[in-house]
């Protein structure tokens, strides 16, 4: 019968779609199994042979240099995700929250979507660049005093 494979494979995709939607514990964590997950891994440890960073212990720490938090935003990544500005907003906070609780400077203002609209559109030519740039201020910034 013609279209039948077809129709298997569409229904295996929603069966697949509505078991992960089952184990997502709210719809953060689903847009982040749909969207980043697949590189970034479920538990955030990344892949470093494909230069994929982790997340625990390193979220946070964008967060205290100027131009951290936006870098966040502009990862091709996120900037280019297809979720809006608002869900955007909330798979970073519920990032932070799961994988760097500790690591979130004090004084933290939850992302919003109205604030990532402009970042998104301004993603820097050369990303591994603007990362080991922050890195580099992070690494200086958590120096200590006197070396």
């Amino acid at each position: 019968m013609p279209g039948r494979p077809l129709f298997h494979l569409a229904l295996a995709g929603l069966l697949l779609a509505g078991s992960l939607a089952a184990r997502a514990t709210e719809p953060r964590q689903f847009d982040y199994m749909l969207n980043c997950q697949g590189c970034h891994l479920p538990d955030g440890s990344g892949n470093p042979q494909r230069q994929v960073p982790a997340f625990p212990g390193q979220l946070g720490r964008f967060l205290g240099v100027p131009g951290g938090r936006e870098y966040l935003v502009q990862v091709p990544g996120s900037a280019l995700s297809g979720l809006s500005d608002e869900a955007l907003a909330g798979v970073l906070n519920w990032m932070l929250a799961t994988f760097d609780a500790a690591g979130v400077p004090a004084g933290f203002k939850p992302y919003t979507g109205a604030e990532l609209s402009g970042w998104r559109r301004a993603v820097p030519a050369d990303v591994q660049r603007v990362r080991s740039e922050l890195l580099q201020r992070i690494a200086e910034q958590e120096k200590p005093q006197g070396t």
